[in-house]
């Protein structure tokens, strides 16, 4: 079974990454759309000029950047507020945020309470 060829809004990769920034705005849904019409901020600038120098480790804390087409199949380490995560950009995440694929908290696993915590915690066995 050969494998379908990814598209966005009918386009193909190759044909999204010969398009402009501008022409490429009218497929993004409005908040992204807008966002890259009205031009990209110094920190976004940055991100975007290491990517197309080909740096090989893109690290970076914008997590407002849109993905687009000349950022497919890069490695970009994204800060969620402690440390650097790694983001493979695939086809699928074009027209979402960096700061999407990067999650900011952690999941909270609660233990038994420790001693003196409360009155209930008492009758509790220590271990």
């Amino acid at each position: 079974m050969a494998k379908k060829e990814f598209t966005y809004r009918g386009k193909g990769l190759a044909e999204l990454a010969s398009m402009s920034h501008k022409e490429f705005a009218q497929l993004l849904p409005s908040r992204q759309a807008r966002s890259v019409r009205r031009g990209f901020s110094d920190d976004q600038k940055m991100v975007l000029r290491k990517v197309r120098d080909g740096r090989p480790k893109i690290r970076t804390h914008c997590r407002d950047m849109v993905v687009l087409p000349e950022m497919v199949n890069k490695s970009i380490f994204v800060h969620n507020g402690k440390e650097f995560v790694l983001v493979a950009v695939v086809p699928e995440m074009l027209g979402h945020y960096l700061g999407e694929f990067v999650a900011t908290r952690k999941k909270v696993s609660h233990h038994a309470p420790g001693i003196g915590a409360t009155r209930s915690s008492a009758s509790l066995s220590v271990k």
